[in-house]
C-alpha cells in the first residue's frame, strides 16, 4: 500500500509542477521516474512516452500509467495515472473559476504568453535529450530525417511515424545483424 502511496503522490507532483502537456513533462518525468526514483530506466521511459503518444489518451496519463503498472501491476497503473491527473483537476477547477472573472486584464494575457515562451523551451530541451539518447548512429540519424521531414511536410497522425520508424528500426536491426 506504502508504495501505491509513493505512486500516486511521486506522479502528483510530476503532474502539478508542468505546464504545457506531455512533452514539458518529460524532463521533469526523467528527473523523478529515471534518476531518482529508478522505475525506470531512460530507454523505458522514452518508449512508454512513444507508445503513449500513439494510444488514445494523453501521454502523460499514458506513460504514468505505464510505469505505475510495471511497479505495482493494475492497482500501481491505477494509483499513478489518479496521480498525474489529480493536480491537473485541482488546478484547472480553480484557473476556470479564476480566469472567467480575469482573462480580459492585460497582465493575465501577458502572463499567458510568458508561460507559453516558456513551455517552448522545455519541450526543445525534451526533444535535445532525445535526440542525443535516440540518434546513435548514421541509421538512426536516416530514420530522424525521414520522420522529421514527415512530421513538418505530411499531415498525418505521429502514430503513423511511431509505427514506421519501429519498422524501420526492425529491418535496420535485421540488415545490421546479416551484415555481422
Amino acid at each position: 500500500m506504502k508504495e501505491l502511496w509513493e505512486l500516486f503522490f511521486t506522479f502528483a507532483k510530476v503532474g502539478g509542477m508542468t505546464f504545457g502537456g506531455g512533452a514539458a513533462m518529460l524532463p521533469i518525468l526523467q528527473r523523478e521516474i529515471v534518476d531518482h526514483r529508478h522505475w525506470a530506466t531512460e530507454e523505458e521511459l522514452v518508449d512508454y512516452y512513444a507508445i503513449g503518444q500513439c494510444t488514445p489518451g494523453i501521454i502523460a496519463v499514458n506513460t504514468a500509467t505505464f510505469v505505475g503498472q510495471k511497479r505495482r501491476g493494475v492497482s500501481g497503473g491505477i494509483a499513478a495515472s489518479l496521480g498525474m491527473v489529480f493536480p491537473s483537476l485541482v488546478i484547472i477547477s480553480v484557473l476556470a473559476g479564476v480566469i472567467t472573472n480575469f482573462s480580459h486584464l492585460q497582465w493575465v494575457q501577458s502572463a499567458f504568453a510568458g508561460i507559453r515562451v516558456c513551455v517552448c523551451v522545455l519541450i526543445f530541451n525534451a526533444t535535445v535529450k532525445l535526440l542525443k539518447k535516440s540518434v546513435v548512429d548514421k541509421r538512426t540519424f536516416v530514420v530522424f530525417l525521414l520522420v522529421l521531414a514527415g512530421g513538418v511536410c505530411l499531415d498525418v497522425s505521429p502514430a503513423l511515424f511511431v509505427v514506421l520508424a519501429a519498422a524501420a528500426g526492425i529491418v535496420l536491426k535485421g540488415l545490421e545483424a546479416r551484415q555481422a
